[in-house]
């Protein structure tokens, strides 16, 4: 799973200074919803394109879908 240490440098990362106690079951469940469907979203345009393996512009393309664009790879969206 995702360590308590691992969600406050996320937290830092973010600006937050100060973390409650209870926050972290929270964090957890938020961010396995968010992946899940963001996986689920990426699985859907490999299956539709018949691949086998999943790449970088496939992510990008279901975070692009979700309304979270990721600009500064190699590939541009389509």
């Amino acid at each position: 799973g995702i360590t308590k240490p691992a969600i406050r440098r996320l937290a830092r990362r973010g600006g937050v200074k100060r973390i409650s106690a209870g926050i972290y079951e929270n964090v957890r469940s938020a961010l396995k919803d968010f992946l899940t469907d963001v996986l689920r979203d990426t699985v859907s345009y490999v299956e539709y394109e018949r691949k086998k393996t999943v790449t970088v512009m496939e992510i990008l393309l279901a975070l692009k879908r979700r309304g979270r664009t990721i600009y500064g790879f190699d590939h541009e969206i389509k």
